[in-house]
C-alpha cells in the first residue's frame, strides 16, 4: 500500500523509527482510551504532579489501579516524545538530503507538547468534556502527522504528479474532512455517554446521546459513499496499484470501524468494545491519510 521507495536513508533504523513513532502516537490514543473507559482519568487527581505530594503514584493513596493506570498514560507521553525527538535527530544526521522532513517532525515535537498541556488542563478542570475532546482531537492529529511522515519518508522529494484528474483529487479531500468530521461527533457522542473518565462523578456534555450516536452513524454512511465513489473513481482513470489498494484498504477499515461502531451501541458501550472502537478510529486516520496521499507521486529530487 505505501509507495516504492525512492531515497532510501543511509540507515536502516531511520525507517524503523519512522514506523516506531506512528505505532506509539496509536499506543498513546489506546492507552488514553483506557484511562477513559476504566474510569481512570481522575487517577492522578493533579497535574504536573500525580498528587500534590508526589509525582509518582504512592501507595497508601485510596484511588488503586486507577492511579496506575492514568499514571501510565502519563508516563507514555515522555517516549513518545522521545521516539520523535530521536526521529528529529536521526534525520538530521543520516538522511540530511531530506531537509522537508525536519521542520514536519519538529512540528509533531511541538504538538505532543501541546498534548501534554491539554491533558493536565483536562485533569485541572475535572475532566471537562470539551478539554477532553481536545484531547483526543491533537492525538488524531498526531496520529496523521506521523501517517503522512512514514508515506514521505519513502517518497522522492521531486514536484508532486497527480496519477487522476482533479476532480478526483477535489473528492478524496472531501473525504479527509468528512473524517475530521466524524471524530468530532465520536468525541461528542463518548461526552455525552457514560465513559467520561471519572468513575465517581462523571461529567458529560447536555446532547441526547441517542440522537448523537445517530448522526454519527448517519455521518459515517456519508464518508462510506465518498469512498465508494473515489474507489470507482480511481478504478477507472488509473492503473496505479498503490492508488486502488489504498482506497480499498481505507473502505476495509471504515466498513469494520462501522461494524464495531454498531456492536458497541446495541451491546450497551461495553469497554472492551469501545476501546477497539477507538484503535479503529486510528486506524482510519491512517488510512485516510495514506489514501489520499496515493492520488500522487513524487519521484526523487
Amino acid at each position: 500500500m505505501l509507495p516504492t521507495p525512492q531515497d532510501r536513508p543511509t540507515n536502516p533504523w531511520l525507517r524503523r523509527l519512522f514506523w516506531i513513532n506512528l505505532v506509539v502516537e496509536v499506543l498513546i490514543v489506546v492507552t488514553g482510551g483506557l484511562v477513559r473507559l476504566t474510569g481512570s482519568g481522575l487517577g492522578c487527581p493533579t497535574w504536573p504532579r500525580c498528587t500534590d505530594a508526589s509525582l509518582t503514584p504512592q501507595r497508601h493513596e485510596a484511588l488503586g489501579i486507577h492511579t496506575y493506570i492514568e499514571f501510565g498514560n502519563r508516563t507514555l507521553t515522555s517516549v513518545v516524545g522521545g521516539v520523535a525527538l530521536a526521529l528529529l535527530i536521526a534525520t538530521w544526521r543520516w538522511a540530511p538530503h531530506r531537509k522537508g522532513l525536519r521542520l514536519p517532525i519538529a512540528l509533531v515535537l511541538v504538538g505532543i507538547a501541546v498534548q501534554a498541556v491539554v491533558g493536565g488542563i483536562s485533569v485541572r478542570m475535572d475532566l471537562n468534556p470539551a478539554i477532553v475532546a481536545t484531547h483526543f482531537l491533537v492525538s488524531m492529529l498526531l496520529v496523521m502527522a506521523s501517517a503522512w511522515l512514514v508515506w514521505r519518508e519513502r517518497e522522492g522529494d521531486g514536484a508532486p504528479v497527480p496519477v487522476v484528474r482533479r476532480e478526483v483529487r477535489l473528492l478524496s479531500y472531501a473525504v479527509a474532512a468528512l473524517a475530521l468530521v466524524i471524530l468530532v461527533l465520536g468525541t461528542m457522542v463518548t461526552g455525552s455517554g457514560p465513559h467520561s473518565g471519572d468513575a465517581d462523578e462523571p461529567a458529560r456534555l447536555g446532547i441526547d446521546p441517542r440522537t448523537i450516536s445517530w448522526l454519527h452513524a448517519d455521518t459515517v454512511m456519508l464518508f462510506i459513499g465518498l469512498v465508494v465513489a473515489v474507489l470507482v473513481a480511481v478504478r477507472i482513470s488509473t492503473d496505479d496499484r498503490v492508488a486502488r489498494r489504498s482506497w480499498l484498504v481505507l473502505l476495509g477499515v471504515t466498513l469494520a470501524q462501522g461494524a464495531v461502531g454498531y456492536t458497541q451501541y446495541f451491546t450497551g458501550l461495553p469497554w472492551v468494545v469501545v476501546l477497539v472502537h477507538m484503535l479503529g478510529a486510528s486506524l482510519l486516520v491512517v488510512a485516510t491519510t495514506w489514501a489520499v496521499l496515493s492520488l500522487r507521486h513524487r519521484p526523487a529530487a
